[in-house]
């Protein structure tokens, strides 16, 4: 484990759990994990941009391990969970940084950079990709496709179910979730051929042992981190896209114009998902370079640390030089 420091801030009406490491005087890096996940899937990037000079920030999202989880869906929209992130930049009195963002934590990567371009340098994202604001809710568009099939997203709008099912067997579920969408999967927990009704791992195999990208020591972060907070918060995170939507509404039409870095394995299923976005997000993020990574699954800064160290700091050490105040 990273030997890195741990605070709670008090922030934007919740508390905020924050790990820490490398030199305090090092330019900032921010690193945002995403569902079903903790800080603690940043481990290999901690020690790698710490030993480089960086100063790295990972905090456990709103609704994840010893931060906050409110209970009430409308607490957990990007305006707001972005906010976190500001607030904490401004009790630490960071004005210039790098903001690196995976899956839900990409999302929030992205709008920080549309709202913070003078204290978001650089943005990274790795596997969720930015297409701008949609024409309508997401949710929506999943509605009309999806009316008497399963999909994952509209059974989490279902209160209670989901974090119910998750939360029944949390070792079961985090080795379905980890085998389900890593490089080696032998079928995705996105897409499946089921029944609107259906619960949503309940068919799938339990592999009994965590992927090879995960050691027990490591697997056993992720177990404590929901017995610890449950479900119910990150699940409320996919229970916002129409006030996303309306709250995202200021920043329609608007460029990231920061240098930025978009990584995705080849086998994450939410490339195919994604496919458009992907090829659309060059009009809007004109400074992005894009990667893809071979025989790489979802859960890519796991994964695959070496290749995402490599391009981290290569990008890092490229683009992100702040400025010095005389």
């Amino acid at each position: 484990m990273p030997q890195t420091e741990h605070q709670i801030l008090d922030l934007n009406g919740i508390q905020l759990s924050l790990y820490s490491d490398g030199p305090t005087q090092g330019p900032v890096v921010w690193l945002l994990h995403g569902f079903p996940e903790c800080w603690y899937s940043w481990r290999h990037q901690i020690s790698a941009l710490s030993d480089a000079g960086y100063r790295v920030f990972a905090p456990e999202m709103r609704g994840y391990g010893a931060s906050s989880a409110p209970h009430d869906p409308a607490q957990y929209d990007l305006i707001t969970l972005c906010g976190d992130i500001q607030a904490a930049m401004d009790l630490l009195g960071h004005t210039q940084v790098a903001m690196i963002g995976h899956d839900w934590g990409a999302p929030i990567a992205w709008h920080l950079a549309l709202l913070e371009p003078e204290r978001v340098n650089v943005v990274g994202a790795l596997s969720v990709p930015f297409g701008g604001r949609p024409k309508k809710p997401a949710i929506g568009m999943i509605r009309e496709l999806y009316q008497d099939r399963f999909h994952y997203m509209l059974y989490f709008q279902k209160p209670g179910l989901a974090e119910a099912e998750m939360a029944e067997d949390i070792p079961r579920t985090m080795r379905v979730m980890m085998h389900g969408m890593s490089g080696t999967a032998g079928g995705s927990t996105l897409v499946q051929d089921k029944p609107a009704d259906a619960r949503w791992l309940d068919d799938r195999i339990d592999p009994d042992v965590p992927p090879q990208w995960c050691s027990p020591e490591a697997f056993q972060v992720y177990v404590e981190t929901f017995e610890r907070s449950g479900f119910h918060g990150p699940v409320n995170w996919y229970r916002n896209f129409e006030r996303n939507w309306e709250r995202t509404e200021p920043l329609a039409g608007k460029q990231i114009d920061q240098p930025a870095l978009f990584i995705i394995g080849d086998a994450d299923p939410v490339g195919e998902l994604e496919s458009y976005t992907i090829k659309k997000m060059p009009n809007v993020v004109p400074r992005v370079e894009q990667h893809v990574i071979a025989n790489c699954g979802h859960w890519i800064q796991c994964e695959k640390p070496e290749a995402i160290n490599q391009l981290l700091l290569e990008f890092l050490n490229r683009e992100f030089a702040p400025k010095v105040t005389p």
